[in-house]
């Protein structure tokens, strides 16, 4: 952007009361998603003409505000897709084969190989909830597993994409009934925040997993850890969070679930990839 001939200001530690006071320097604004675009903020930056989310999802700019204020929005969710996609696989197959807990077990000093019956991909099925660029990934990467793919959305896909991912497209409640393990890669929205509840876990398969590196917030915390303490699901991998970093570690800590600290997409390509495309949409839009 330097290059481009802007004046840049690097602050990626600032609190949203600094950013309210000096954002009125500013024609445009930057941003991952620990920075929270809020309304006062974007009401105070009175010279704004564009905003960028390094990242994918818009869910931490209040898009309503940036709308009526006439301010571009940009965003870039192709960068992670990739990244995004093999933390999932990865996550699956952890889950499938117990790995962080064989992993624990050895270096406690325990040989526990008859507790770790595991079950293989192949011939499971994968219910994916989404299907933009990283749930389409995902696709791909299970059918070279050999796993049988189910696609839900809010539109059916093109019929040649689905026959390419030999997938079928269902209803979410279908899905959640024939899958024997379920990962979401849906925007945060209000109409998908909690969208998997107490109600949608009844549907799931007795001992289904369930994967999200989508928003915390799209899965209800509360009925998951009933669920999966009571046996109803057999295991969770979650990379996302409803508060980033959890206060409340009681899905966590249970033996069924592996966490990681929301690192989809942090990958040196994907930061790559994510810093030079929002640099050049945001100097494409002012030239």
């Amino acid at each position: 952007m330097r290059q481009a001939g802007f004046q840049v200001d690097v602050n990626p530690t600032i609190s949203s009361r600094q950013l309210r006071k000096i954002v009125s320097n500013y024609d445009a604004l930057i941003v991952r998603s620990r920075t929270k675009v809020t309304k006062e903020i974007i009401e105070a930056g009175k010279r704004l003409r564009a905003i960028g989310r390094a990242g994918t999802g818009l869910d931490n700019i209040d898009v309503e505000t940036v709308e009526k204020k006439g301010i571009m929005v940009f965003n870039v969710p192709e960068a992670g897709t990739n990244a995004v996609a093999e933390l999932t696989i990865g996550l699956i197959i952890s889950l499938a084969r117990s790995i962080p807990l064989a992993d624990r077990s050895m270096k406690e000093g325990k040989w526990i190989k008859k507790e770790l019956m595991g079950w293989e991909l192949r011939d499971k099925t994968l219910g994916i909830v989404g299907l933009g660029n990283v749930g389409e990934r995902v696709a791909r990467m299970a059918k070279t597993l050999g796993m049988k793919i189910l696609i839900t959305k809010r539109t059916p896909p093109a019929p040649e994409l689905l026959r390419e991912l030999e997938a079928e497209f269902v209803l979410l409640q279908e899905l959640l009934q024939r899958s024997d393990a379920v990962t979401i890669h849906v925007p945060l929205t209000p109409q998908t925040k909690q969208m998997i509840s107490a109600q949608e876990i009844r549907l799931m398969k007795k001992g289904a997993l369930l994967i999200n590196t989508s928003r915390g917030a799209i899965v209800n915390e509360k009925a998951l850890l009933d669920a999966l303490k009571s046996g109803k699901l057999g295991g969770a991998a979650l990379d996302v969070y409803e508060i980033e970093p959890p206060k409340d570690l009681s899905v966590i800590r249970l033996p069924n679930v592996i966490c990681t600290p929301h690192i989809g997409a942090q990958t040196e390509r994907t930061y790559r990839m994510t810093a030079i495309s929002i640099a050049e949409k945001i100097v494409n839009a002012f030239t």
